[in-house]
């Protein structure tokens, strides 16, 4: 599994509902996208659930690096970099992914948590913690599912989950949930990746 995600952020007096427009639009063209386990289509409006920015930050799990590739390379992708400049694109490698009890709901908020790596910290204990938090997460009443993956290049570690609420207890950044596109949630490897 590897983890994805692109920030636009965009002025405090920009017309979010821009944005929801382009996803009804656009966000069904992943709903059958080859190696994707799901795309969660996420917006930050400034001052709800504490958020300082409005933002447009879709998150991934792909099953497969071509999947992933063929989105990035030639797919819609390009589109959105078209529309708003080409934003940086921050990719994880799956440490665990985990269904939660209210998986077949749909979700109305995520929450994305991303930690540094301690320098002197076991890398084991950190990633077996992660993969443990995960599963805490997907625990949680109201989760729809939970993932945590690892950036080694700058030692990041990030968590993400989704709620079919909009009252998540987790700690975080708290996105609205405007579509999930999940075509291969169903073949995303359960538990521990390693």
């Amino acid at each position: 599994m590897h983890a994805m995600q692109y920030e636009l952020t965009l002025p405090a007096d920009y017309d979010m509902d821009i944005v929801r427009s382009r996803v009804a639009r656009v966000g069904h063209l992943l709903d059958d996208w080859e190696g994707l386990g799901l795309k969660a289509y996420l917006l930050r409006d400034r001052g709800v659930h504490g958020s300082p920015v409005n933002q447009y930050a879709p998150f991934y799990l792909w099953n497969t690096v071509e999947g992933m590739n063929s989105f990035l390379w030639g797919g819609p992708f390009q589109g959105l970099a078209d529309d708003f400049g080409r934003p940086a694109v921050h990719q994880w490698t799956g440490l665990s992914y985990d269904e939660g009890g209210a998986a077949g709901s749909p979700a109305a908020v995520a929450v994305r948590r991303r930690l540094p790596v301690p320098a002197a910290a076991e890398l084991g204990e950190v990633m077996a913690d992660a993969v443990r938090e995960t599963g805490r997460l997907a625990a949680e009443d109201g989760v729809v599912a939970a993932a945590a993956a690892v950036d080694t290049r700058r030692w990041e570690v990030v968590h993400f989950s989704l709620w079919e609420h909009d009252t998540p207890k987790a700690e975080g950044d708290v996105f609205q949930v405007l579509h999930v596109s999940a075509p291969g949630r169903g073949a995303l490897p359960r538990g521990r990746q390693w």
